[in-house]
């Protein structure tokens, strides 16, 4: 099944338990994914997540419901999964920009959309890739958990980063990077696809020698094949578009799968370069036919 019917069957099982509460793991199903993947894709393609997606459809469906019905506004809340008739109306004025009451009365409310995939013609892009098998490799990290990709990630992992080179985590770990050496200071991502959470670090390349900062440890990589692309650009803008090609292009048509490793290569702190270079190391493994 291609991605594009798999997505569409997600939609139509949202849609259908829009006034429940959404199981994301059933939903990934109907697209024949992982939890994680559905989400961080769903993401990347339709420019927010699965849970803001759902949000605005209820609260969409919310104000048609104060328009067109007479039903009280607590049991409205109730049915678009709101337990107070407070934070419903605090979520409806943000979205709407005006109250229940005022859309009761006939102000104007915003129309939010129910998805529907449609077939474009994709493609023609160049994009360099390179195929790399690495064994296993230690590095030191300091690494944090995340919540699945969620509307919270892309703010948390940036922030993460920022607590890092204010407290002179980063300088420090720049001081462990080997001479031989391919990655620089890395971002690694690291999930199962059936975990609830995913762990992301900050690290570099370990060689060995005595550890004094007790934030950061040792792991070890295990050996993967890579698939590698190159980023050039201003970031985070540059890394976003990439990965937009990745997940609607690269991996779509390719025989390849990510299995759970990924490496984001910085050779340097100047990303606010429109120049600038990076790489990014996705580990994957030959898909399986379903």
């Amino acid at each position: 099944m291609d991605w594009i019917t798999g997505l569409q069957r997600a939609i139509d099982y949202v849609e259908e338990h829009i006034t429940e509460e959404v199981d994301y793991e059933e939903a990934a199903k109907r697209a024949y994914s992982s939890s994680f993947h559905f989400q961080r894709v769903f993401a990347v393609i339709c420019g927010f997540t699965l849970g803001e997606y759902i949000r605005c459809r209820r609260l969409s469906l919310a104000a048609k419901a104060l328009i067109e019905s007479d039903a009280k506004v607590i049991d409205i809340a109730l049915q678009y999964g709101y337990d107070a008739p407070e934070s419903f109306s605090r979520a409806f004025t943000k979205f709407h920009g005006i109250s229940p009451s005022q859309a009761r009365c006939g102000a104007s409310v915003k129309s939010f959309s129910r998805l529907c995939v449609k077939l474009s013609l994709h493609g023609g892009t160049t994009m360099d890739y390179r195929i790399e098998k690495k064994e296993a490799f230690d590095i030191v990290v300091r690494k944090k958990n995340f919540a699945k990709p969620g509307e919270q990630t892309g703010k948390e992992i940036p922030a993460f980063w920022g607590e890092c080179h204010a407290d002179g985590t980063i300088r420090e770990l720049i001081g462990y990077i080997p001479k031989e050496d391919v990655f620089g200071l890395m971002g690694i991502s690291r999930y199962d696809m059936e975990a609830p959470d995913f762990c992301y670090g900050i690290g570099v390349s370990y060689a060995g020698g005595e550890i004094a900062d007790k934030t950061l440890c040792i792991e070890r990589i295990p050996a993967h094949t890579y698939v590698v692309f190159k980023c050039v650009g201003k970031m985070p803008q540059a890394f976003q578009e990439l990965y937009r090609y990745i997940c609607t292009e690269f991996f779509p048509t390719s025989t390849y799968m990510p299995c759970g490793v990924e490496i984001e290569a910085y050779p340097s702190d100047d990303v606010q370069n429109p120049d600038y270079t990076c790489e990014l190391w996705i580990a994957v493994e030959k898909k399986t036919v379903m």
